[in-house]
């Protein structure tokens, strides 16, 4: 809902939390000033790897034991005494053995993983699997040795198991990320390879929102220990040069090598690297040069031993589409009778408080860019779009948008109503009949798409949105080209539940509206 600036943009809310990680040197001791723990006083990444493992097997023991009792109660609700339950064949060892399997099945199938801790749906698609998996088998053995299956542990206690098991994992990723932010349990890691894309990884690692690494240093063809290298004015330590990497992560006890695109030596370096880190326990980790790609669109084949990466092709139609569809007009319909008192107070706030019409339309640009109508209750005086070209010299904004902090033509009512995107709610009208989406880019107006440059047109592949991935990070407060970027990221990764995901930070940053002008 939100917007970028311009009277008709459609662009919403506030940046994510970023941890930037820290530069230490060789020895541990901090590049730069830092107001985070001590090092010392920080659970490294592998010691808080090996604490949360602990915490979430004796989580999973309760939740499961909880939820198979939960089973137990309402299966023998009003036959017997519930103590009387455990010497019962169908009750006690049906019981014990349900509990068993299932916390078993959750370790055998890597759910307490560190490396998918957060790492959003890939967590609970294992707790799931795994719980099907369970319960699966123990259809198939009550059927075996014919016992008559209690049917309260399919109907009560896996449902339970599915809300819980997931739900202990997200408290622990929330708990997680907190304590990222604060500096602890950072995975101590070493960059190596060219200066060129050394830097573009420190860089990318640095705009992540809850980066996993503290970067010690790093190590380059010819480097030097104890100089500096420049990584876009932040200075990171250089610990040695490629060829003493592994004796360099036994002295400042690393946990992590990255490799930053190719070097000297190529494979055979790498696999000898690889060998080299096995003694110290230390990760190698390759940084792909392919960015901007969803988990769910990247597969790996092996080929002869050599990991091919398979990156699918995105899709702009079929049935994912008509389910985004299907949600659109559920959610529209929805929010335009519930929130028709607020547009009606909205009218006429409007109404009084400037001459001119309630609503606002202005012709924007929508998928494979057909022209459309885009509704908006009026925030500005009457004659705007001809007060635009002598506001041109005041633009604070890059790229194609017009961004002004205090623009002239906002009426009063306007302002407000823009600061918490109340002047977007007409839209529920362009997604109910088609011509938006909930979520998708920014519609842009005739004159930007003209400006546009060939990677940037891609933004017209599917409808613009009401929000989206630019308006939940940042909204007019973000540069030009990370704006793009997150646009074309949304278009080719796109999902039903990022959707949901976004449509709920909207609603968070439009109690919190920064960046809203």
């Amino acid at each position: 809902m939100p917007r970028a600036a311009h009277n008709a943009s459609a662009t919403l809310p506030p940046q994510p939390r970023t941890a930037v990680p820290r530069a230490t040197g060789a020895e541990g001791k901090a590049a730069e000033p830092s107001t985070g723990p001590s090092t010392e006083a920080r659970l490294s990444g592998r010691e808080w790897a090996r604490f949360l493992r602990r915490v979430l097997r004796a989580t999973d023991c309760l939740l499961v034991t909880i939820c198979v009792l939960a089973g137990f109660l309402v299966h023998y609700e009003g036959d017997q005494p519930f103590a009387a339950t455990f010497a019962d064949v169908n009750g006690g060892l049906i019981g014990a053995l349900l509990v068993v399997m299932w916390v078993a099945a959750l370790g055998l199938y890597r759910t307490r993983d560190p490396k998918i801790l957060g790492a959003g749906s890939s967590e609970y698609k294992r707790v799931a699997a795994a719980s099907g998996a369970v319960f699966g088998l123990l259809a198939v053995l009550l059927v075996a040795f014919r016992i008559q299956p209690a049917s309260a542990f399919y109907l009560v206690s896996l449902p339970l198991g599915l809300i819980l098991l997931p739900g202990s994992r997200l408290i622990a990723r929330r708990w997680y990320n907190a304590r990222q932010a604060q500096g602890q349990f950072l995975v101590k890691a070493i960059v190596i390879g060219q200066a060129e894309d050394v830097r573009y990884v420190l860089k990318r690692i640095a705009r992540k929102s809850g980066a996993v690494y503290e970067i010690l240093g790093v190590s380059l063809p010819g480097g030097r220990r104890g100089a500096r290298f420049d990584a876009d004015g932040r200075q990171v330590p250089v610990l040695s040069s490629t060829d003493d990497v592994v004796r360099t992560v036994g002295r400042c006890g690393a946990e992590a090598v990255i490799v930053a695109g190719p070097v000297p030596g190529g494979n055979q370096y790498i696999r000898e690297l690889g060998w080299g880190l096995e003694e110290h326990q230390a990760e190698l980790v390759l940084a792909s040069s392919l960015t901007n790609v969803a988990g769910p669109r990247i597969h790996w084949r092996p080929v002869e031993g050599l990991p091919l990466m398979h990156v699918d092709v995105p899709r702009y139609s079929g049935g994912k589409h008509a389910c985004k569809r299907l949600l659109d007009i559920t959610v529209a319909a929805t929010a335009l009778v519930l929130l028709s008192p607020v547009l009606l107070v909205l009218a006429v706030i409007v109404k009084h408080g400037s001459p001119g019409p309630v609503l606002f339309r202005q012709e924007r640009v929508g998928k494979a860019g057909k022209p459309f109508r885009m509704l908006k209750f009026r925030s500005m005086v009457v004659n705007a779009e001809a007060a635009l070209a002598g506001l041109g010299a005041q633009n604070e904004g890059a790229g194609v948008l017009f961004k002004m902090h205090n623009d002239p033509r906002v009426t009063r009512c306007g302002r407000w109503m823009r600061r918490y995107s109340l002047d977007e709610l007409p839209q529920f009208w362009n997604v109910l009949t088609g011509e938006m989406s909930l979520v998708g880019p920014r519609p842009p107006l005739q004159r930007e798409v003209g400006r546009y440059e060939r990677h940037t047109r891609r933004r017209l592949l599917i409808k613009p949105g009401i929000t989206g991935l630019w308006q939940v990070n940042g909204r007019s407060d973000l540069p030009w080209d990370e704006a793009v970027r997150l646009d074309l990221y949304y278009v080719e990764n796109w999902s039903i539940m990022g959707d949901v995901i976004i449509m709920w930070r909207t609603f968070r940053a439009m109690c919190a509206p920064a960046g809203a002008y």
